[in-house]
């Protein structure tokens, strides 16, 4: 892997701003080069939010991410903006309770997983996003899945990571 490009997109609350945090910390810990970017707006938390992340083997040129790998998506407005911008032969992964829709592009591969259901199963519908991390790891194989919980482990909460570590274990048995 040269260089991978990500964008996670939601509304303010679901964490769309900590799957990416914690796919960066995963990077830095396998010695990789990293940008984190994250973008919301005034009233955060309802509001739409989203985050870019770049994993590299190479230097990064720049932190602006404009054709993304992969793109994940909770809500319908970021399917809508962000959908159209996944590069021909990317990853387009998708929260299916939230978003009902069906991508239409036949050049991209879709995930559609149906995370809040699973989230709730496991105990709490807010670790959906963790579902929908644990599938990028295991679609994409940026990082190890190792490297991933231990990003958990350091930079999340101690109370949240064994439901954490569970939802991801749940998001990997989704693949295309």
């Amino acid at each position: 892997m040269a260089q991978q490009e990500i964008i996670f997109a939601g509304f303010g609350g679901q964490g769309i701003l900590s799957m990416g945090k914690f796919l960066a910390y995963a990077g830095m810990d396998e010695n990789m080069k990293v940008t984190w970017c994250p973008s919301y707006g005034p009233e955060m938390r309802g509001g739409t939010a989203n985050c870019s992340v770049i994993l590299s083997t190479d230097e990064i040129g720049s932190p602006v991410v404009t054709s993304p790998d992969t793109v994940i998506v909770m809500n319908r407005p970021s399917f809508d903006k962000f959908e159209p911008t996944v590069k021909p032969g990317g990853l387009l992964i998708m929260d299916a309770d939230l978003i009902p829709d069906e991508s239409l592009r036949t050049d991209i591969r879709v995930i559609r997983i149906p995370s809040q259901t699973i989230a709730q199963e496991i105990g709490s519908k807010t670790i959906a996003n963790m579902v929908l991390l644990g599938a990028l790891v295991k679609n994409t194989g940026i990082v190890p899945t190792e490297a991933l919980l231990k990003s958990l482990k350091e930079h999340g909460k101690e109370k949240f990571y064994a439901a954490n570590e569970k939802a991801i274990q749940s998001g990997m048995g989704f693949t295309v």
